[in-house]
């Protein structure tokens, strides 16, 4: 901490970011135990969050992210758009098909930001704004794998006329990049991808991450 710096809001935000990376809720005493603070500083910081949504209470006593997140969250769209164009369209023009990043949205991929090539005669027409279940769908596939494997690089994912007949998609995790989950890929319509487009789609991907650190 610095003479600049709020000691009282970065544990509020401390206690957010470990109520967020736990799916069943803290209580009051481990929390007190994983910030090194006492029980009185923590019910006023949950008093404090829970005025604002930020937090709930379950009727346990157990803290969790409350919805108020969710509102805050809408607004990181434009701004996770705004960064990963350059990387989009970088891609878009290289492959000639076209680009997109895709968020998850509970069970389902949300394409947040698309980009279509500018110089070929067709393209595969995908627009901001569609959803599809995490389980169909290079996009939605790509993140899966991540969770599954793990690792630190899961490579990259191929489907075909899974969400369109004819279209082919590639698609390769998000890494890195705390508190989104997401992929970056490319729809085209051909019979098979051509073999540098899932490396090329890794390497776009790891850029887009790189511009959300």
């Amino acid at each position: 901490m610095t003479a600049e710096t709020s000691q009282t809001l970065d544990r509020g935000l401390r206690v957010l970011k470990l109520l967020a990376d736990t799916d069943h809720g803290l209580t009051v005493t481990e929390l007190s135990h994983k910030l090194g603070v006492n029980r009185t500083v923590i019910y006023r910081l949950l008093a404090t969050l829970e005025q604002h949504a930020l937090v709930r209470r379950d009727l346990g006593g157990r803290a969790r992210v409350g919805l108020g997140v969710l509102r805050l969250g809408r607004q990181v769209h434009p701004l996770v758009r705004e960064a990963a164009m350059p990387a989009l369209r970088s891609l878009a023009e290289d492959i000639g098909a076209t680009a997109h990043l895709t968020l998850v949205d509970g069970a389902e991929a949300l394409a947040v930001a698309v980009v279509e090539p500018s110089w070929t005669d067709y393209h595969v027409a995908y627009r901001a704004g569609f959803r599809h279940p995490l389980e169909r769908g290079a996009a939605g596939k790509a993140i899966l794998s991540a969770r599954q494997q793990r690792a630190d690089d899961p490579g990259y994912t191929l489907t075909h006329g899974e969400l369109e007949a004819g279209a082919c998609g590639a698609a390769a995790p998000l890494l890195g990049v705390t508190g989104i989950e997401g992929s970056v890929g490319v729809v085209m319509l051909a019979e098979v991808v051509p073999e540098r487009v899932g490396p090329r789609v890794m390497d776009a991907a790891r850029e887009v991450a790189e511009a959300l650190r």
